[in-house]
């Protein structure tokens, strides 16, 4: 089952710098892949969030979805899901997607990815 990792210190991750902030602006995502695990980082009104771009219901991408507010719509068959905490919102997706924690620091977003993955 998915994790909800954002509670995770900074001794249980590795935070990884993915951006300047600049190059996120408020309404966009950036998608990116580490140790083999493709994640989608969105600004959403100045707040980033980052989950795994894979939807639980048939393991297809999320994050070219339609984000609406904090919610993205899988494209494929429509499930939805909080992008703060990778809480599922609607079927057909039947669990969570892993959510990450972010930080900035010193201008550059970081995504703490477990080391545990």
């Amino acid at each position: 089952m998915p994790v909800d990792y954002r509670s995770y210190t900074a001794d249980e991750c590795d935070f990884v710098p993915v951006a300047a902030v600049g190059d996120v602006p408020p309404g966009e995502r950036l998608f990116f892949t580490v140790r083999d695990l493709d994640v989608v980082l969105f600004n959403i009104g100045g707040q980033f969030f980052a989950i795994e771009d894979r939807c639980t219901h048939d393991d297809g991408p999320l994050g070219d979805g339609v984000l609406e507010g904090t919610t993205i719509v899988c494209p494929r068959h429509g499930a939805r899901f909080d992008v703060r905490t990778g809480r599922v919102l609607s079927p057909p997706a039947p669990a969570p997607v892993p959510a990450f924690p972010v930080r900035v620091r010193d201008g550059q977003i970081e995504v703490g990815i477990p080391r545990s993955r």
